[in-house]
C-alpha cells in the first residue's frame, strides 16, 4: 500500500478519474481538496462526494475528499462539532468505498493521527496547531501525506519549521507529500487578508506544493451572529483565481448543498452547484499561465 493511496473493502484503489500518478498533491497538474466543513449524515457525505466524483475527470491533478469528524476549534461551547473519531472515521470509511475518492481529514491531537491513518489517506493539521510540535510529528510518523494549513498570525517563510517537524518524523524523513495552505492573515478586527506573494514565498521557502483555502479565507471570525464566524462567500471565486494565477498548486474548497443551512462554516462555503464553474477556470488559468 502507498502512502498516498488506499484499497477499498471491494477491492477497488481508491484513486478517482483524472489522479496524476498515486500524488495526492502534485506539483505539475492543479488538484482539488473538498468537502463539507464537519460530517453530517451518510446521505449529505455521499451526495457531496458523488458530486465531486462526476467533477474528477476535469480536474488534472485530481481530486481528494475532505471532511471533519471534529470541529475542535469552534466559536461557541455549544456548537456542533461532529460525530467525533469512531463514528466519524467510519463515515469516511464509508464514503471511500462508496465513491472511490481518496480522503482527507482533520486531526487536533497527537493521539489521532494513528486511528485516522488506518483510514484516510491523507491528514490535515489546522491553521491554529501548525505549530505543534507532537501533533506534526505524531502526524509524520504515519507515513501519510500530510497538509498543514498556515497560521493566521504567521508570515510564509514561518512554515517551515512546520514542514521539517513532519519531515524528519517520517521512519525515512522525506518532504514528498507534504502540503502547506494559505487560508489568509488577520488584518484589524475580524477579517482576514491573502497576500498573493505568500504561495511563491511559501513554495521557495518550504520546496513543497502550495494550497489556496479560498473558503476559510473569506471567513470573518466572531462576526456571525452571536459571535459565530461569518463570512463573505461572495469573493471566493476572486480569491481562488487570484491565488492559480499567483502560483497555487492546489485549491481547498469547502462545499455543499445547502451552506446557509449547514452546521459549521455555512457563511464562507461555497455552495456545491457553484463549484464546477469555478474548477473549469481555474483550471484554465493554470493552464494559461503555465503555458
Amino acid at each position: 500500500m502507498s502512502e498516498s493511496g488506499k484499497t477499498s473493502p471491494q477491492g477497488v484503489h481508491s484513486a478517482p478519474p483524472g489522479a496524476v500518478g498515486s500524488a495526492l498533491f502534485p506539483d505539475n497538474a492543479l488538484f482539488l481538496i473538498a468537502g463539507p466543513c464537519q460530517l453530517e449524515d451518510d446521505a449529505l457525505n455521499l451526495q457531496v462526494a458523488n458530486a465531486l466524483v462526476r467533477l474528477a475527470e476535469r480536474v488534472p491533478g485530481g481530486i481528494v475528499y475532505k471532511a471533519s469528524f471534529d470541529k475542535a476549534n469552534r466559536s461557541n461551547p455549544g456548537a456542533a462539532r461532529g460525530p467525533g473519531l469512531d463514528e466519524g472515521l467510519r463515515a469516511l470509511e464509508r464514503v471511500r468505498a462508496e465513491t472511490g475518492l481518496r480522503i482527507l481529514t482533520d486531526v487536533h491531537d497527537a493521539s489521532q493521527c494513528a486511528p485516522a491513518a488506518e483510514v484516510v489517506n491523507a491528514l490535515q493539521i489546522p491553521a491554529f496547531l501548525c505549530r505543534q510540535t507532537d501533533l506534526l510529528e505524531a502526524a509524520g510518523a504515519t507515513g501519510l501525506p500530510v497538509n498543514i494549513k498556515k497560521g493566521q498570525w504567521m508570515h510564509p517563510e514561518g512554515m517551515l519549521g512546520a514542514v521539517r517537524k513532519v519531515e524528519h518524523a517520517r521512519v525515512h524523513p522525506s518532504r514528498q507529500e507534504i502540503a502547506v495552505t494559505e487560508r489568509g492573515t488577520f488584518f484589524g478586527y475580524g477579517d482576514l487578508v491573502v497576500d498573493m506573494r505568500a504561495f511563491s514565498r511559501m513554495h521557495a521557502a518550504c520546496a513543497v506544493p502550495v494550497i489556496m483555502d479560498g473558503t476559510h479565507s473569506v471567513q470573518r471570525p466572531g462576526m456571525g451572529a452571536d459571535g459565530a464566524s461569518g463570512g463573505a462567500r461572495e469573493y471566493v471565486s476572486t480569491l481562488t483565481l487570484a491565488a492559480v494565477a499567483s502560483g497555487a498548486h492546489g485549491l481547498f474548497l469547502e462545499t455543499h448543498p445547502d451552506p446557509d443551512n449547514a452546521p459549521s462554516d455555512g457563511p464562507n462555503m461555497l455552495p456545491l452547484e457553484a463549484l464546477g464553474d469555478l474548477i473549469d477556470r481555474a483550471v484554465d488559468i493554470w493552464a494559461r499561465v503555465r503555458a
